[in-house]
């Protein structure tokens, strides 16, 4: 099983970012520090974007957004499934409550 470990805290991301803009090379930084070297760089490519320095990708408060409306999107689709199983259900025994009623 691999091992995994719970995430950086955001003010530990926020330094690291800042010795990046700082001159220090991610690589550095990823020997020095615990994260690899993909998280700083992952790091300081998502500062730039929610900073407003790139536009080549989505903003952490974009992908929240896109996150939360997924979740929304899913839990409407089973609802829908349940309410469409609950009419075809109600359906047969009114029909079936109709046919009893009319052949007496």
């Amino acid at each position: 099983m691999p091992r995994t470990r719970p995430p950086y805290p955001p003010e530990f991301r926020r330094q690291i970012v800042e010795l990046v803009r700082a001159g220090r090379s991610p690589a550095e930084l990823a020997r020095e520090f615990e994260p690899s070297l993909e998280s700083i760089r992952a790091w300081a490519w998502q500062a730039g974007m929610d900073e407003g320095e790139r536009h080549d990708g989505l903003t952490t408060g974009e992908q929240e957004e896109i996150r939360r409306l997924r979740r929304e999107n899913r839990q409407l689709r089973e609802e829908r499934e349940i309410l469409k199983k609950a009419a075809a259900w109600f359906a047969r025994e009114a029909d079936s409550t109709l046919w009893r009623s009319s052949s007496s």
